[in-house]
């Protein structure tokens, strides 16, 4: 397993930097290893979607990045966060555009050189879903 870890400054935007460097470095398959940091907006989407009913909540930070997971591809990248406010209460779900980089962004891939992640529609659940071939 290999590593690739970098930072992303204040401004930046979350998960389409992520994104991008997948993309950038031909990501074939990787895991989000950590993920620490802050967002000055949050962008989630809840539990229970479906392709037709989704709810997506955009909350005002600061906000601490208390964890983060996730499969990573140049195909596409599934990350969940954990985020916390200045009382402490976290909340969580998964990670949408448009979440804004507070002070950092601290962010560790692990990267796989045997299997090669892709995101496939599925007809039963009406998302594209993570798909593994070697």
């Amino acid at each position: 397993m290999k590593q690739i870890s970098f930072r992303l400054r204040p401004g930046q935007l979350l998960k389409e930097e992520i994104e991008r460097i997948a993309r950038e470095r031909r990501i074939g398959a990787g895991v989000l290893l950590s993920l620490v940091g802050g967002v000055r907006t949050a962008v989630l989407r809840m539990a229970g979607a479906t392709p037709d009913a989704q709810i997506v909540r955009t909350i005002a930070g600061p906000l601490e990045i208390v964890s983060g997971t996730g499969t990573i591809a140049a195909d596409g990248c599934h990350i969940h966060v954990s985020l916390s406010d200045k009382d402490g209460a976290v909340i969580g779900g998964h990670l949408k555009d448009g979440c804004v980089v507070d002070t950092t962004a601290e962010v560790v891939f692990g990267i796989f050189d045997d299997v090669v992640y892709r995101r496939i529609h599925d007809e039963a659940t009406g998302f594209p879903e993570f798909h593994v071939t070697s």
